[in-house]
């Protein structure tokens, strides 16, 4: 009799319904046990089809069992975790109907729920009720202002109503790729879905890619949001869509579903195939008469000669009489085009407050280049900038990057650099890098940077001065060797002379005090730059941080260092223990000194050159009358604080007060 009663009991539980974990799996959905109603059927191949052809109806397609998401009514939501391979088809690519959800609610129907954009789930006096306690993500592909959708193309989380609480545009960033890709929901391609709930933290995250993509690190939409006020104890999950006038046909290739855990990977080798789009025949050709062979060619003939044009207009160049005599220095803008391959995002290098820089390969020497391209509107000065440019081509030092021409074309310019493979110095410092420079190499990279600069100021024919020295002016050749580079803004002035620049140019944290008075460039001015410059090399810290409770200034955190008795504190955690301490604080304590607010407290590049080679001792900080007070960014005389509003602006240019055009091109005299 005991056996009996156990042997029930094991049956029982055997037969017990699976729903309760929540945890299930469709890899197509050939004889799958889904409730179904409306246009919603299952294909010979295994497909789940919302919508058809019909207009103006509704469809909906749920797992047939309630799934336990709550240990009671007031508890908190179980973490759950669902992912499903889905595409969108329409009989006009140009258009679409309304998309499709995946829903989460306390039932299968709806009464009076109502198709075309209501998605089946609600109608126009119950949208946006509590009383619902329905979630879903919406696949849109129409916009509605009504109801405050960003556009035709977008996913949105919504919850208990039409009025999404976040949305946008779709689309998914790949692993290790930089950039956002656009995806357009209506393409027929199958794309991947993965919505993902964290009972714990009360986080939402929808992640999208296509199939062949792995899942992104970053999902589409981060949400905030505890679905437990939400979520009953017991919820139905799956899909709701509808139709309106125009004809669009929603699939789901797969589907797995699971509370408390990660749903399991789909096996996308064994979902079923999406139907072929049928496409209109046309057989005109052969049954039109001559006329229209006629008529064909003519407009063949047309667009030839209106692509010639364009072509032409494409490629087209400003060309002066006065700029044939530096005809060597200039590229044709075809040659740039192909080298770039047409500019393409994939081969920008960077982008900042004066151009975006590309990559390119010369299609006939082979040679690798960098291109920046650069807006312009104002031909005033253009001659004197051109010509300078020209000048500065010539500068030929190991640590200066070549500045091999340019190229002048409508509304922008094109100045052409040799091309440095390891990128800029700040890519090494910030942002937690892939790669850390050791000691040995910032060192060299700095002493490179010294030599380039004193080269400029004191060992050419004219004195140059950069103007925008700082990490990411730094470019780092094969060998990891620093290069001055980006001497967009440059000014030349003679020996013996004062340069005499009004406008006021630079990155906040490198712009001497003095500067943000007079506007006037020189030697010094560059100087503080550079301090400022060995001093976030050695830290690994921007110049100016921004922070909510209170920026941080470096050079006033160094200072407090080296106040302390203890200047290597303010050393670059990242160095670890391999570093050299004597060069390590000399290269602190030159920062320190080439920031002093007072011009001629600071040292010549040539001097910098000679503590850095160790030609000339450096003399204590005290004895050379560095104090708080001596140390002074031009943050702290008044530029606007409001321009410091994001992390990032450390590295923007003082666009608020000197426009490109003006800044780059008037000749800044």
């Amino acid at each position: 009799m005991l056996f009996v009663i156990v042997l029930a009991v094991s049956l029982l539980a055997n037969t017990a319904p699976t729903h309760e974990t929540g945890d299930f799996a469709y890899n197509g959905f050939r004889s799958a046990n889904l409730s179904l109603d409306g246009l919603a059927a299952l294909t010979s191949n295994g497909l789940l089809k919302l919508t058809s052809v019909n207009q103006q109806n509704k469809s909906r397609a749920f797992y047939p069992d309630p799934i336990v998401f709550k240990n009671s009514s007031d508890g908190a939501v179980h973490s759950f975790s669902t992912t499903f391979v889905f595409a969108i088809i329409t009989e006009d690519p140009a258009l679409a109907g309304p998309g499709f959800t995946f829903v989460i609610a306390p039932r299968r129907e709806f009464p009076g729920d109502q198709p075309g954009y209501y998605f089946g789930l609600f109608n126009e006096t119950n949208s946006g009720n509590s009383s619902n306690h329905i979630f879903a993500v919406e696949f849109d592909t129409i916009q509605n202002t009504e109801i405050q959708d960003i556009s035709d193309n977008h996913v949105g989380i919504d919850v208990n109503g039409l009025l999404s609480v976040k949305s946008f545009p779709a689309g998914y960033t790949e692993n290790n790729i930089q950039g956002f890709r656009n995806l357009s929901l209506i393409s027929g391609k199958a794309m991947q879905v993965w919505v993902d709930y964290d009972g714990v933290q009360k986080q939402i995250r929808v992640t999208l890619a296509p199939v062949n993509v792995d899942k992104p690190n970053t999902a589409l939409l981060s949400l905030s949001f505890n679905l437990s006020p939400i979520f009953k104890e017991t919820m139905y999950v799956g899909f709701s869509s509808s139709t309106a006038a125009l004809l669009t046909s929603h699939y789901i290739l797969g589907w797995s579903f699971k509370v408390n855990g990660q749903a399991h990977r789909l096996d996308l080798s064994r979902l079923p195939r999406l139907p072929h789009k049928k496409k209109k025949q046309k057989s005109i050709l052969l049954t039109t008469g001559l006329p229209f062979i006629c008529l064909f060619f003519l407009s063949t003939l047309v667009f030839a000669m209106a692509y010639a044009i364009r072509k032409r207009r494409k490629f087209a160049e400003v060309l002066e009489d006065w700029e044939l005599d530096y005809g060597p220095h200039r590229f044709k803008y075809k040659d740039l085009y192909v080298a770039t391959k047409g500019f393409r995002d994939q081969d920008l290098l960077g982008a900042g407050g004066f151009g975006r820089v590309y990559r390119g390969v010369l299609p006939i020497s082979k040679t690798e280049i960098a291109v920046k391209r650069v807006s312009h509107e104002s031909r005033q000065g253009m001659k004197q900038f051109i010509a300078e440019i020209i000048s500065i081509g010539r500068l030929r030092h190991r640590n200066i990057v070549t500045l091999l021409g340019y190229c002048r074309r409508k509304g922008e310019l094109l100045l052409v650099y040799d091309y440095m493979p390891n990128g800029s110095l700040d890519r090494y410092l910030y942002n937690q890098p892939k790669v850390t420079l050791i000691w040995s190499q910032r060192f060299r990279v700095i002493k490179g940077v010294a030599h380039g600069l004193s080269y400029l100021h004191e060992g050419w024919e004219q004195v140059v001065i950069h103007r925008d020295i700082k990490a990411s002016n730094i470019l780092l050749d094969l060998e990891l060797n620093g290069r001055l580079g980006d001497f967009g803004l440059a000014r030349l002035y003679n020996h013996g002379t004062d340069p005499q620049t009004t406008h006021l140019v630079g990155t906040l944290g490198y712009v001497a005090p003095e500067n943000t008075r007079t506007t006037r460039a020189t030697k010094s001015t560059d100087v503080f730059a550079f301090g400022a410059f060995l001093l976030e090399v050695a830290c690994g810290r921007r110049p100016i941080e921004v922070r909510e409770e209170e920026d941080v200034i470096l050079v006033d955190w160094v200072f407090s260092c080296w106040e302390k008795g203890d200047i290597l504190e303010a050393r670059d955690p990242n160095l670890g223990v391999d570093f050299v301490a004597k060069e390590v604080e000399l290269v602190l304590q030159l920062g320190l000194l080439c920031s002093h607010s007072e011009p001629t407290a600071r040292p010549s590049m040539r001097q910098v050159v000679q503590h850095l080679e160790g030609d000339l001792a450096m003399q204590e900080l005290s004895s050379l009358g560095i104090s708080k007070s001596g140390l002074t960014f031009a943050y702290h005389e008044g530029v606007s604080k409001s321009i410091m509003s994001d992390p990032s602006s450390s590295d923007k240019a003082f666009s608020h007060i000197s426009s490109v055009a003006n800044s780059l091109l008037s000749g800044g005299r």
